[in-house]
């Protein structure tokens, strides 16, 4: 359930921009959309603008207006430097905030929800075209997947745990995670809440892919990644997509070779 005082924050922060000409709408995005937040959610707002761009300064200017602004940074570590990412004290929130000129918005992920806007304009770029969620390439998975699988198998048999886990990770948020949510029919998101969106069966098979720093361990949890890839890739991939049969089965034997 949605806090009040999130609701508190996009009413004032609604407020703030309204009041200034440069702003031409605010939308929410993320979980927001899906009814599916709770306190431990973020708050997704997309700024939209009216000037080509926005000043970093500019940007922060208006991020401290909004409340007690503990700490900001722009996001280009998840590839999107038109975001600034926020936390507020007195109550803690994480608040993300995307400036996007709107002529932009006409290239989306998802269709917000209009908080408010000027003369309707978010509106009707989002009613001229359509939002575009990105799925992963499977082809393009297929085509590394055994190569990825054989580079673990060699970490493992070095005793390179911190490597190997790390690798789990990886192939749970690039892979895994993606291709069981799709299964179940929802975004691709990687992991993210995964363990209230996957059926009990997908999600032990999340879970057997964990391990812990030793071989046997390892060893067991790439074994189990590599299953539940084949299981996922026969559920969700078409049969267009050409696997490597000669690569799987020989990286199987080095694994094999490596366990033994």
């Amino acid at each position: 359930m949605k806090p009040s005082y999130f609701q508190d924050f996009v009413d004032s922060f609604s407020k703030t921009t309204s009041s200034d000409n440069e702003f031409l709408a605010l939308a929410a995005g993320g979980s927001w959309i899906d009814g599916r937040m709770d306190r431990f959610s973020d708050i997704d707002l997309v700024v939209v603008h009216q000037s080509q761009t926005l000043s970093l300064d500019q940007k922060k200017a208006l991020a401290e207006s909004a409340g007690d602004l503990l700490a900001c940074f722009t996001g280009e570590h998840v590839g999107e430097p038109r975001l600034l990412i926020c936390l507020y004290d007195n109550p803690m929130l994480h608040v993300d905030l995307k400036f996007v000129h709107f002529h932009d918005m006409t290239s989306r992920v998802e269709d917000p929800i209009i908080i408010w806007e000027r003369n309707n304009v978010l509106t009707k770029l989002i009613t001229q075209s359509v939002a575009e969620f990105p799925y992963p390439d499977f082809q393009w998975i297929e085509d590394r997947f055994w190569v990825w699988i054989h580079y673990a198998a060699a970490k493992i048999g070095r005793g390179e745990f911190f490597e190997t886990t790390t690798f789990l990770s990886f192939i749970q948020q690039t892979v895994l995670g993606p291709l069981a949510l799709i299964k179940n029919k929802e975004l691709p998101k990687g992991v993210r809440k995964i363990e209230m969106l996957l059926p009990e069966h997908d999600l032990e098979l999340m879970k057997s892919t964990l391990a812990d720093q030793n071989t046997k361990s390892c060893l067991a949890a790439l074994r189990n990644a590599v299953y539940f890839y084949r299981t996922l890739r026969e559920s969700v991939m078409p049969s267009s997509i050409k696997f490597n049969n000669r690569a799987e089965h020989a990286v199987m034997a080095y694994l094999s070779e490596i366990a033994n």
